[in-house]
Formats: structure tokens, C-alpha cells, sequence
């Protein structure tokens, strides 16, 4: 298996309010810049839309190191999910977009790291400014 880093953030200017999202996928020197918005949506919407659309689009299952400030989406994948899913999600935000993360993800051997955000980490830096981009898209509209 190819061995992928996912650098991810999301954005909401307003929560809920314009959102916008951005995923790096690095493989050795290679990488691939995903982003996009929605006119209305929170930011852990835009976090896990980071989150899934970067996995939708590996070719192959691969060991993925998931890398973003997001406790939200990062204890989600580590510690909710096995509770979530016997309950069907009940109670849970956000279950339609954590059950196409689960499709998204099944392929994949995915491992998370945390990095606190606006802390000088150049990709989680890079992700906050693009999905902020992205979320000001939606201003003119």
C-alpha cells in the first residue's frame, strides 16, 4: 500500500455561515490541492467535507496519516464512530456525512494525527487559508 499524508482543514464564516474546505494529499514529492464551498454550513461540516472528498479521491486503497486541528473530526474517526454506528447515529450531527466518511474510508488503513491550528504548521496553514478562500467565494454570490 502506498503510504498518503492528508493535510485537512475546513472553515465557516459564520457557523453555520459560508463554508469552505481544503485537502493536501502528499505522496513522496507528489501532491494534490482539493478544495471547495458550500453557501451554508458549519465548520465541522467543512472539516469532514475536507476529510471525505480527499478520500474519494485516492485511485487505490492506501495507509493514510490524517493530519489536521479538527477534535471534532479526529476523535470522531478514533473513538466516536464504533458507538455511532450500533446506534445507528442516532443523536449524532452530521450522519449522513459521517456515514459516506465510513464508505470513503473503507479501503484505506487510516491513522489521524493532531496539529493545533493558526500554530505556524505550513500545510494546516496553507488548508485554514485555501478553505478560507473558498468560503469567501460565497460572499459575491
Amino acid at each position: 500500500m502506498k503510504c498518503v499524508t492528508l493535510f485537512c482543514d475546513g472553515s465557516s464564516l459564520g457557523n453555520p455561515g459560508f463554508g469552505g474546505w481544503c485537502g493536501i494529499l502528499r505522496y513522496g514529492n507528489h501532491e494534490k490541492i482539493l478544495s471547495g464551498g458550500a453557501k451554508k454550513a458549519t465548520n465541522n461540516q467543512m472539516e469532514l467535507t475536507a476529510l471525505i472528498v480527499s478520500l474519494e479521491a485516492l485511485k487505490e486503497p492506501c495507509e493514510v496519516l490524517v493530519v489536521c486541528d479538527s477534535k471534532y473530526v479526529l476523535d470522531g474517526i478514533s473513538k466516536w464512530l464504533p458507538n455511532w454506528i450500533a446506534k445507528n447515529f442516532k443523536n449524532v450531527k452530521n450522519p449522513e456525512l459521517w456515514q459516506r466518511y465510513l464508505i470513503a474510508a473503507k479501503p484505506h488503513n487510516i491513522k489521524v494525527q493532531w496539529v493545533k491550528g493558526h500554530n505556524g504548521h505550513n500545510e494546516n496553514e496553507r488548508c485554514d487559508k485555501i478553505a478560507k478562500e473558498e468560503a469567501l467565494k460565497f460572499k459575491n454570490i
